[in-house]
């Protein structure tokens, strides 16, 4: 694994490391609010133990991208950024918003496509 596909793969990871806290700790919060454009603070409220697990889930996918760094494997790094790639498709697919394909899935295609190369 060259140093930019580590790199590239690194910052996927920290990408979901804040999805993470963002959906775990401040889904609630004006700044969890706004970034993910919430209808209100009681949507919020009402949602949030759904959205701590999809934290959970986004915390996931940065361990896997984490040692598939640290055991430098490359099967381990494709398949993570697989699963981020499909889990941004399906996000923007679903909630109608391309900007998730954009802030998720493209730096999971860079990273990917690094691996090749």
């Amino acid at each position: 694994m060259n140093l930019l596909t580590t790199i590239l793969i690194a910052l996927v990871a920290i990408e979901h490391i804040y999805f993470l806290i963002l959906e775990m700790f401040f889904w609630t919060k004006p700044k969890g609010i706004k970034a993910f454009g919430l209808k209100s603070k009681q949507f919020a409220e009402d949602t949030k133990v759904l959205a701590a697990n999809q934290g959970l889930y986004n915390g996931f996918l940065a361990a896997g991208l984490i040692f598939s760094i640290i055991e430098k494997d490359i099967r381990l790094s494709i398949f993570f950024l697989l699963c981020v790639i499909i889990a941004g498709i399906y996000g923007a697919y679903s909630t109608k918003q391309i900007k998730l394909f954009y802030i998720q899935s493209v730096p999971a295609v860079l990273a990917l496509i690094s691996c090749f190369l």
